[in-house]
């Protein structure tokens, strides 16, 4: 096949690179900005720009924000009695459309797996261990991850942990099914999960 534009090339390249993006879907999506103007190409780039140079995470729950903290840990009005525990951020954006919890949040930024070389120092236990030891308001941690193996070994260890501590370890219940990872969950069972949530 003859090349006509490196640069066609190079981008079409680059966005196969996206998760969920094959060839054909990166050149479709290529051909779509060379036909828009110039301002819409600017405009997505400079998104992209500022989303690597301007999203920072929250230093308190390790959560993606403009701000530091961000503006859910800096908000009066949520319950600070209740942390939530997630995998990773985008779990985060997924539990608050569906308007259950009013609580705050903790990333662990991954779980516990050994195949991928990933043990709990590489994850931010530690700091949900000190939240817990410090902020005498919080009496419930939820655990909300994925209900996989590798979610299931990290909510164990998790539970162990906080057993030094005085609050009550809690998850989401068992409405989602086995293997299912939050993001592909409808915001109706998610809703649900959080009401029926049980003792650890």
């Amino acid at each position: 096949m003859q090349i006509t534009s490196e640069y066609l090339e190079r981008a079409i390249e680059q966005l196969a690179k996206l998760p969920g993006t094959g060839r054909k879907s990166a050149q479709r999506i290529a051909i779509h900005l060379l036909k828009q103007n110039s301002d819409y190409a600017m405009s997505l780039a400079q998104a992209i720009v500022d989303l690597k140079e301007k999203v920072t995470r929250c230093s308190v729950c390790g959560n993606v924000s403009d701000s530091d903290p961000c503006k859910i840990c800096d908000n009066p009005k949520r319950d600070p009695s209740a942390i939530c525990v997630v995998e990773e951020f985008n779990d985060v954006y997924i539990i608050e459309k569906s308007n259950e919890f009013r609580g705050r949040y903790h990333v662990l930024g991954g779980v516990i797996s050994p195949m991928d070389n990933i043990g709990p120092d590489k994850l931010r236990i530690q700091e949900l261990l000190k939240r817990v030891g410090e902020d005498d308001q919080v009496n419930e941690i939820i655990l909300a991850l994925n209900p996989d193996a590798e979610g299931e070994a990290t909510s164990y260890y998790i539970n162990k942990l906080l057993k030094q501590y005085d609050v009550e370890v809690t998850r989401i219940a068992y409405g989602i099914p086995m293997g299912t990872e939050l993001e592909f969950i409808d915001e109706a069972t998610l809703s649900r999960a959080f009401a029926s949530r049980n003792s650890f």
